[in-house]
């Protein structure tokens, strides 16, 4: 208490009380929305909806409502039903969130909603992404009961910027039209996280989906054309055992291993049982992948966040072709010598060159850490020994050959 001052009494606190409450209702009095909500909503956070979030029984019943709907056989798809995992996930994608405002996060085929509804309560504010007209009416609906906090629309993340000429028919969907819709305007590189997305990915369609990410990823393409876009997915215990391989791991240690961990920064945010997972199959079962080498109970949330420095040096998106297609190289014979590959492509200094680097002569391909072959291709582009045509010829055929 301050000296000479006497606290203030019963009347004069009332007064004060009363003062405050006109300040905050003033707004609402005149149809605008109150400072506090308009700063918050402004820095991404959202009052709770207090929505209801349905039991897991009751999602597992929305999703084989969905798919009795369906007029063609629709591909296997993994949700989430149980609102205790919904929580979980939740948390996992709030954490780690800085001071500044929270960007907009992109939910991949939401399904009935469990997630979505659990992350509008924690006041964050989300963009469904749906493929499914059966579960859209529900989704909009919940949209049409909020004030912005929701986002409906209808396409197919996994169908994002095919390969095709002309209109794309939708569930497919081109990301300028997405990132337009949803209000996300591009950021230079080293900026902060544009936008987050959740999704679990396709079992079918996994590798593929991953390789496809990855090229975008380089070449700055996609969604990556709006800067650093943060993933979170649901992939496979294999999977993820693979993109954090260390040297010399026997059958996890890959190209895929290396040019993800030189792309982005890669955190195991949880690890589910498959069983927690709703599947849309009609018999109701779970769909649990078989593997043989590498352990695969689980499906993994794995955070990928690209970068800052990612073109910083001699890798840019105009090469990043090059350095995809050196890697695979090296990895298509992984006990190789790295100098008989070198060798491979008419290099005759590649001892050398190798000596300068500090990696030995006898050092095998998959010896070899991610941040080694970012320096070896960054080296090999500053002595500039990839202007053979015939180098460039069979890039440019290894990029048009690969399944993605």
């Amino acid at each position: 208490m301050l000296a000479g001052r006497a606290p203030p009494g019963a009347a004069a606190c009332r007064r004060l009380l009363a003062a405050a409450l006109a300040a905050g209702l003033r707004p609402l009095l005149c149809g605008l929305r109150p400072c506090w909500a308009t700063a918050r909503r402004a820095a991404g956070q959202w009052p709770s909806p207090g929505l209801r979030v349905p039991e897991a029984a009751e999602a597992e019943r929305l999703v084989q409502q969905a798919q009795q709907l369906q007029r063609i056989r629709a591909p296997l798809r993994r949700f989430i039903a149980c609102p205790q995992l919904a929580r979980t996930v939740q948390r996992c994608l709030q954490g780690g969130a800085g001071p500044g405002p929270r960007p907009v996060l992109l939910e991949c085929a939401p399904g009935p909603g469990i997630l979505t509804r659990t992350l509008l309560n924690a006041g964050v504010r989300v963009v469904a992404l749906e493929s499914n007209s059966a579960f859209l009416p529900n989704l909009q609906s919940l949209e049409n009961s909020l004030d912005g906090q929701l986002k409906v629309i209808y396409g197919d993340f996994f169908r994002l910027d095919p390969l095709v000429t002309g209109t794309v028919k939708p569930p497919a969907v081109c990301s300028d039209k997405l990132f337009e819709t949803m209000g996300v305007a591009a950021v230079p590189w080293r900026a902060d996280v544009p936008l987050k997305i959740f999704g679990i990915l396709p079992q079918r369609k996994e590798r593929n989906t991953l390789w496809r990410l990855l090229f975008a990823l380089y070449e700055c393409s996609s969604i990556y054309r709006y800067g650093r876009v943060e993933l979170n997915i649901f992939i496979s215990e294999k999977e993820y055992k693979v993109l954090t391989a260390k040297p010399g791991e026997v059958r996890a240690y890959q190209a895929l291993t290396i040019l993800w961990q030189v792309g982005c920064e890669i955190q195991l945010l949880h690890m589910e049982p498959w069983s927690s997972f709703v599947t849309n199959l009609k018999n109701g079962g779970r769909a649990v992948p078989k593997s043989t080498w590498l352990p695969n109970d689980h499906l993994c949330l794995v955070r990928l966040t690209p970068q800052q420095n990612l073109f910083t040096g001699g890798l840019k998106p105009t090469n990043s072709s090059t350095f995809i297609f050196m890697v695979k190289q090296c990895l298509a014979r992984p006990k190789s010598r790295l100098t008989d590959r070198l060798n491979s492509w008419s290099l005759d200094n590649g001892g050398k060159l190798l000596r300068e680097l500090e990696i030995p002569d006898s050092a095998e391909t998959r010896s070899l850490y991610p941040e080694d072959y970012r320096r070896l291709f960054e080296a090999l582009q500053n002595s500039n020994m990839f202007t053979e045509t015939w180098f460039h010829d069979e890039v440019l055929d290894s990029i048009r050959n690969i399944n993605l």
